[in-house]
Order: C-alpha cells, then structure tokens, then sequence
C-alpha cells in the first residue's frame, strides 16, 4: 500500500508541474500610415510578427478615438475633428477585427501577421494629420492619414439667347467642391475677345465682330466678377460638398451688332 499511496503522490505533483508551464508569446507591429486621403476609398496596411512556441489569439481594442468602437474606429484629428476607419484581418476586408470572440485573429507557431485597415469613401473631414493607437494585449501601434486641402470646380455654360439692341440678362452656374473649412476664391478672367478686360468682356461673331457684355456676382448687377482674389473674385469656404455660385451676365441694350452667332470662353480658377 505505501508504494501504491507515494506513486499516486508523486504523479500528482508531476501533473501540477506542467499545468504550471506558461507560455510565452510576443507580438510586435508597425505603424499603419494611410498616406493621403481626399474623400475616395483608402486602403493601408501595417505588419507584425508572432513569437509563439504554440496556439495565439490577437484581439485589437476600439482604439483612443472619442465614440469609437470595434468596428468603426476613429482617427483624431485638428480640433478633435474624427476620420472613422476599420480594421480588418483579411486581404478582402470583410472580416472585421475586433477583441471579442469569433473575430480576433488566431493561428499557431510564429507567424507574420497583416493589418488590413481602410477609410472609406464620402467623408469630408477637416484638413491636417489624424491618428490613433490601437492596442492589444501586448503591444499597440499608431494609425495615421493626412487630409489635405483640395479643390475642385465645374461650369455650366451661360446662354443669352437673341439679342435685339436691348438689354439682355442671363445667369449660370459654378459649381465648387473644396474639403471641409478649406477657403476658397473663385475668379473669371477676361476671355479670349481681342482687348477684353474683366470689367468689359466681349463676346466674337462674324467677321471678329465684337458684343460686350459683363458678368457679376450679384443679382442685381452691380459687382463685376473678376479674376484677382480679395478684389473682385467671390469667396467661399468649402463643407467637403458642391457649392453652386452663380454668375450673373448682361449685355447692355443699343449696340447694333453685325447678325450672327456671338460667343467667348471664359476661364474659372478656384484659389484656396
């Protein structure tokens, strides 16, 4: 019985020994930089490397962003201003990597590792340099992009339609799209009529046959539009979303113009 009582002892103590073994794992990543982004769909990606003698689990938390969550994490940017973001454990980007069970990523052994992350399209946030730090349970890693000021503009074309020696008035539309609090100048330069100015445009016809005309930026004709900023250009400030200007045209009555079709091209340059 003794040597039956001090084997069942010593198998005890053996199998406690090796529930006691820990193992040690390591993880370590790099920082996740998108580059820059201007309201389209934006992918980047950061790699790590496992140091692990067995199985492993990576659970990545929401982040440091005011409001964000495993699924929609957010880059803090110039005056708190946000730039959600997802972080996904798949080259596709469908599989979503969070800390809660069923969408950590796990594997076995050393391994190196991918962070999948994308920003997706339509957001307008402010200009300047966003970031966050993401963490797991080991190690943490930055997440930065860069907005920048951008501009864009498109111009509908203003038809006068018949001109009899009376005054004749016409508008038309610019449209501007610029990032959110960027400011903005919109200019019309003179034409392409010989000696046109930006205070009296001239529309061509048959034989360089000249119709003067003017654009301006109110209603009631009394602000020419022209091409120097802080004088005579129309200012804005963007929202990340088309903004519509319009132009105000007018040709002045008791010309006697050769008949004919008349017309000039003008320049729109937005300044920001």
């Amino acid at each position: 019985m003794r040597r039956w009582l001090g084997l069942a002892t010593l198998l005890i103590i053996a199998l406690g020994a090796r529930t006691l073994a820990a193992q040690t794992c390591t993880l370590s990543v790099t920082s996740l930089s998108f580059g820059t982004y201007t309201g389209t769909l934006l992918n980047g990606t950061a790699t790590g490397k496992v140091t692990c003698a067995g199985a492993w689990d990576i659970p990545l938390d929401a982040g440091t962003g005011v409001g964000a969550t495993e699924t929609i994490r957010k880059m803090t940017g110039p005056g708190g201003a946000e730039l959600s973001y997802v972080l996904f454990t798949d080259s596709a980007r469908t599989n979503n990597w969070g800390n809660t069970t069923g969408n950590e990523l796990t594997g076995t052994g050393n391994t190196n590792i991918t962070v999948y992350g994308q920003i997706t399209a339509g957001q307008t946030p402010t200009p300047g340099t966003y970031t966050d730090t993401v963490s797991s349970a080991t190690t943490s890693f930055t997440v930065t992009v860069v907005v920048q000021s951008t501009c864009s503009i498109s111009a509908a074309n203003l038809a006068f339609g018949n001109y009899a020696d009376l005054l004749v008035s016409a508008n038309s539309n610019i449209s501007v799209t610029c990032t959110n609090t960027t400011p903005y100048n919109v200019g019309l330069n003179a034409g392409t009529a010989s000696g046109a100015t930006v205070t009296k445009r001239s529309m061509t016809g048959p034989g360089s046959a000249l119709l003067a005309y003017n654009l301006f930026t109110n209603s009631t004709h009394t602000t020419n539009w022209g091409n120097t900023v802080g004088t005579n250009t129309e200012a804005g400030t963007g929202s990340g979303a088309a903004q519509s200007l319009t132009v105000y045209g007018q040709i002045p009555a008791g010309q006697h113009p050769t008949p004919g079709n008349y017309t000039d091209t003008i320049i729109a340059t937005v300044t920001y």
